[in-house]
C-alpha cells in the first residue's frame, strides 16, 4: 500500500508535465497497473534496490497501452469524478493481490505434495538383516559393510548390544563416505556401550562425486580380543535427490494421470487425512 501511494504522489507531482494528447484509463485496468507496480517495488525491496523514478513504471504502462502521462491524467481526474474514489482501485489491486497469493499458495501446496509423494515412492531398502550375532574375531568381518553409493540421502538404524562376555575396552564403531578420489568424508566416530540395548539412526548425504557408504560397526581401538555384540533390526534405506525422485515419478506417470485435477485432488486429500 505504501509503495503504490508513492507512485500516486509521483504521478500527482508530475501532471503538469503532461503536453500530449492523453486519455483516460478505465478503473479496471488502473488497478491492472497498480498492482503490476506494487509487485515491482515489491521485488526491488527484496533485492534491496533503491529507485525513485517514474520512468521504473513506463514499461508497465506500456504493456497495457498508455503512457505516464495518461496514469498522470487519469489520476488527477479523480477528483473530478463524484462517484468514484482513487482508493476504490487501489484497494481492487490489493484484492487481486490477495486473490493471486491464494492461488499461487495451493499450486505450492500441490507441488509440494507431488514432491513428498515423488521422494516417499523413490526411498528404498538397500540393506536390511535383522540380526547379526558377532562372538569371535571371525565374525566381526559381517560388521564391515560396503555400499555403492549415488546422489541421495543414507539412513542407517540399527540395536546393539556388547554384553558381559564382550573382552574388549572401548570398542568404537565408523561410518564414513568415501568419495572417488579416496578421501572420506562425513566421518562419524561412536563408543559403544556395554551391557545394554542401544538404538541408533545416522543419516549420511551423498552426491556426485561419492563413491560409497562405509559402515564399520565394530570397531577394535586396542589389540583385538574375543567380542560379544548382537546387531538386531540393521536397515539402510535410501532416498535420492529430489530432482531424480520427481523426474522418475514423471516418467512413471507420463500420459496417464499425474498432472490432472482429479491426481492433485487425490492427493490432497491424502496429506490432509495423514
Amino acid at each position: 500500500m505504501r509503495s503504490i501511494l508513492s507512485l500516486l504522489i509521483l504521478a500527482s507531482l508530475m501532471l503538469t508535465t503532461a503536453c500530449k494528447r492523453t486519455v483516460i484509463i478505465p478503473d479496471e485496468e488502473l488497478a491492472l497497473i497498480f498492482r503490476d507496480a506494487y509487485l515491482t517495488n515489491a521485488y526491488l525491496e527484496h533485492k534491496h534496490i533503491k529507485v525513485d523514478s517514474m520512468n521504473l513504471y513506463a514499461p508497465i504502462f506500456e504493456h497495457y497501452g498508455y503512457t505516464t502521462e495518461d496514469v498522470q491524467l487519469t489520476i488527477g481526474n479523480f477528483s473530478k469524478r463524484k462517484s468514484a474514489r482513487l482508493g476504490d482501485v487501489v484497494e481492487r489491486a490489493i484484492a487481486m493481490l490477495e486473490e493471486e497469493g491464494l492461488r499461487y499458495d495451493h499450486e505450492v501446496v500441490v507441488l509440494d505434495t507431488i514432491r513428498e509423494v515423488a521422494l516417499r515412492k523413490a526411498t528404498r531398502v538397500v540393506l536390511e538383516d535383522s540380526l547379526i550375532r558377532v562372538s569371535s574375531l571371525k565374525d566381526t568381518t559381517l560388521l564391515q559393510i560396503t555400499l555403492p553409493a549415488e546422489a541421495g540421502k543414507y539412513e542407517v538404524s540399527y540395536s546393539y548390544k556388547v554384553d558381559s562376555l564382550d573382552r574388549n575396552d572401548r570398542l568404537q564403531r565408523k561410518m564414513w563416505i568415501l568419495r572417488k578420489n579416496g578421501s572420506k568424508n562425513s566421518m562419524q566416530i561412536y563408543t559403544l556401550q556395554r551391557n545394554r540395548e542401544d538404538r541408533t539412526s545416522r543419516t549420511f548425504q551423498a552426491d556426485s562425486l561419492s563413491d560409497s557408504l562405509c559402515l564399520h560397526l565394530l570397531v577394535f581401538p586396542n589389540k583385538p580380543k574375543r567380542p560379544s555384540i548382537t546387531i538386531r533390526d540393521l536397515k539402510v534405506t535410501f532416498t535420492p535427490d529430489e530432482r531424480q525422485a520427481t523426474q522418475a515419478l514423471y516418467e512413471e506417470q507420463l500420459g496417464i494421470r499425474i498432472f490432472a485435477d482429479e491426481m492433485y485432488r487425490q492427493l490432497l486429500a491424502k496429506d490432509s487425512i495423514q
